[in-house]
């Protein structure tokens, strides 16, 4: 059953919402007048893939776009080349070349939940059409707008200046240039996650000052873990849109079991009261593992097909329930010799590097035949249809050839 506009508009401001800015009541005026309201989310490619910590946004980018409203994606490469401060130290530089090879494969991504054809459609902007030409009076100009105080209430500024580590001046300008991109698309609203809430309200200052416009900002809870940790690389967890299905499924069911209330609230397109009952029933001693499952099915439904995630759960039962290996695995041909496991975990493409490859020895991680290998340093001489495993979702078969 199509659910009307005003349970629409509910479901909008209150699903994976963290606040909004300046109120509620303001975006929810502004959404009942029927007025088409131009919003924004930025992108930074600071990597070569979208992750489900960016498809938060885009899910929502998505109500509005069914709402009739103008969306626009937008692909920082300009603030890309500096990069969001962070915490403990100043970013590295990127080069134009990385952040172009970064978001390649964005729109694509980003079109599985999205609509950029057809009717409506969305836009696809890059930043650097109007940062790049700002001159240094522009950018001076831009600056009498904000003050050292102003930008020192940023938690991460001041975190940095306790710990005694360098806070450069061009960190700086980038809540200054995401401020600005505001300005430059005229826009009514931005969002964007709870994080980002220092530079998406810096844009909501300088668009009072320049147009005499209220922005409207709406943040988003964060995919975290139970330490406030976001789910990203550093803890092997993060979810991209370039995991294969059985991968995407494997990660979800690795999730800490108070993690799957807000997996389907910020993750699916489960509606709020669907996310409740989902809460109700972890409550009255449902198995979790019943529905971390469920949420994996769904996750992979939405970037890949609902064929191949089923397929990816009865993969998964296969390895972790029967305690088998899955039937099909690359086949990588060896000789008849003695390898050092970590060129081994090379040669076989489990691993991306030697580091990479010491590290998960050291940490039990790699199994050859279900036989732990203890030390980096090992030879191995694997046998015909050898079965050499990383972690518990990375397998290859080891052939003679």
């Amino acid at each position: 059953m199509a659910k009307s506009k005003s349970e629409q508009i509910e479901e909008l401001l209150e699903k994976g919402v963290a606040n909004i800015y300046p109120s509620r009541k303001f975006l929810e005026e502004r959404l009942d007048s029927g007025q088409k309201l131009k919003i924004y989310q930025g992108f930074d490619p600071t990597g070569n893939t979208l992750h489900m910590g960016s498809m938060v946004g885009i899910l929502k980018l998505k109500q509005f776009q069914e709402l009739g409203h103008e969306v626009i994606f937008l692909i920082g490469d300009y603030t890309a080349m500096i990069g969001d401060p962070d915490k403990k130290t100043a970013r590295q530089p990127l080069t134009r070349e990385q952040v172009l090879a970064n978001c390649r494969d964005y729109q694509k991504q980003a079109g599985k939940i999205l609509n950029f054809k057809g009717k409506n459609p969305v836009a696809l902007k890059f930043n650097s059409q109007w940062l790049s030409k700002l001159t240094f009076a522009d950018t001076l100009n831009l600056l009498t707008n904000f003050t050292v105080q102003r930008m020192l209430e940023r938690d991460l500024f001041e975190e940095r200046i306790k710990s005694g580590n360098p806070l450069y001046l061009h960190e700086f300008m980038y809540p200054i240039m995401q401020a600005y991109d505001s300005v430059a698309m005229d826009v009514d609203g931005e969002i964007g996650g709870n994080d980002q809430t220092f530079n998406m309200l810096s844009g909501r200052d300088l668009m009072r000052n320049l147009k005499n416009k209220e922005k409207f900002v709406l943040t988003m809870k964060l995919l975290e873990d139970p330490t406030g940790k976001k789910m990203g690389k550093t803890e092997g967890n993060m979810i991209t849109l370039n995991d294969s299905p059985a991968d995407m499924f494997g990660k979800v069911m690795s999730w800490p079991d108070n993690m799957i209330t807000l997996g389907f609230e910020l993750c699916t397109q489960s509606t709020v009261s669907e996310v409740a009952d989902i809460e109700k029933m972890l409550k009255s001693g449902v198995n979790p593992r019943d529905l971390k499952a469920e949420l994996g099915k769904e996750i992979v439904t939405l970037y890949h097909s609902k064929q191949k995630a089923l397929e990816a759960e009865k993969e998964f039962n296969q390895i972790f329930r029967e305690k088998n290996n899955p039937d099909q695995m690359p086949e990588i041909k060896v000789k008849n010799q003695s390898y050092n496991i970590v060129n081994l975990l090379l040669m076989s493409r489990l691993v991306d590097s030697k580091s990479e490859g010491k590290r998960l020895v050291e940490q039990n991680g790699v199994k050859l035949d279900d036989k732990t290998i203890v030390s980096w340093k090992a030879d191995v001489a694997p046998k015909n249809g050898a079965v050499l495993k990383v972690g518990k979702r990375k397998f290859a078969k080891l052939v003679i050839k």
